[in-house]
């Protein structure tokens, strides 16, 4: 097995090598181990609708980065507080297998005297709480598992990433969240901080061995491509979202409006709308403006504000149409 040192924080950089690793580069060895992790972001499965999934209003506020893995699974939060882990092994195989990528990060953390435990699905644990999420896929021959490990990660934070805007109905998640989620660093015998406690599982997974790899320059400049082209593209981490159905509803002080909207690949394939506002306009014209826009604020304000329609209707304006949409 071969180490690759990456001290990039950047998700899209992050993912884009291993989909490099993976599809382009073709390294002798059989197996290479890369430790990692990230500045604050939601990763969103493969299968999953990001839009659904996220709060996007609090996400962008906050400078939280969005992307989509190349596995199966569900959301989770990353910050700086937590490492992730990968694993790439030439070979594919029939199904799924966790359990021979998670052994020797449990033992690794059994060496720093921390009980974790698989919970037979995709998850590790400790003493019942989760601390670690695991996605696998197999592609142009190789098998790809990486996992999270929760260090000292911001949980608040966590919840108001993944819940919409309520503060009762955060505060309920944050004290879930409490119960069912926990550290790493809360489990130590002897505290370490996050870079320490990196040093200490490499060594451990890497059994000693100092056999690594250096990215070129060159291996940089493509990874960065991909990263640009796939990974940080909107395409890739909302356009790959499914078909679905959403019903907005938003009280203005000039009255009431529901949109009803079809959403596919990310845009706006239909909307109709309902309510008790004044307008001095056919409502089609929104209607029609709001067709083929993309799901997310920035696209639908523009699509709203061409010609009259951000002065088409009584006490509602533009950026309060679009916070309700969106």
């Amino acid at each position: 097995m071969i180490y690759i040192e990456n001290d990039s924080t950047d998700p899209f950089f992050n993912f884009a090598l291993e989909y490099y690793l993976i599809t382009e580069k073709n390294l002798p060895e059989d197996q290479i181990f890369i430790f990692w992790r990230t500045e604050p972001t939601l990763m969103v499965g493969k299968y999953q609708n990001t839009i659904e999934e996220i709060n996007q209003n609090y996400a962008k506020e906050n400078g939280i980065k969005v992307v989509r893995r190349i596995t199966g699974g569900g959301t989770i939060y990353t910050d700086m507080g937590g490492w992730q882990f990968s694993f790439i092994t030439r070979g594919q195989s029939d199904t799924i297998d966790f359990s021979k990528y998670i052994s020797p990060v449990i033992e690794g953390l059994k060496k720093l005297d921390v009980p974790a435990e698989f919970n037979s699905r995709n998850d590790l644990v400790i003493q019942g709480k989760k601390f670690s999420g695991n996605a696998q896929c197999m592609l142009n021959g190789y098998t790809l598992h990486h996992g999270s490990l929760l260090f000292s990660t911001d949980f608040e934070q966590m919840v108001k990433c993944l819940t919409v805007d309520d503060y009762k109905i955060i505060s309920k998640g944050i004290k879930s969240v409490k119960e069912r989620v926990t550290n790493i660093s809360d489990h130590l015998t002897k505290p370490i901080d996050t870079d320490t406690f990196k040093k200490l599982m490499v060594d451990s997974i890497m059994q000693g061995s100092k056999e690594h790899y250096q990215l070129t320059d060159t291996d940089l400049a493509r990874i960065k491509a991909i990263a640009k082209e796939k990974f940080a593209s909107w395409e890739w981490n909302y356009g790959k979202s499914p078909k679905f159905n959403i019903t907005k509803t938003g009280r203005f002080d000039g009255g009431k409006m529901e949109f009803k909207l079809d959403v596919n690949k990310g845009k706006i394939t239909d909307c109709h709308i309902y309510g008790d506002f004044f307008g001095t306009m056919d409502i089609s014209v929104l209607s029609n403006a709001l067709i083929g826009a993309d799901y997310e604020k920035e696209s639908i304000k523009k699509a709203i504000a061409q010609g009259d329609i951000k002065q088409g209707f009584y006490n509602i304006n533009v950026d309060e149409l679009a916070d309700i949409i969106c």
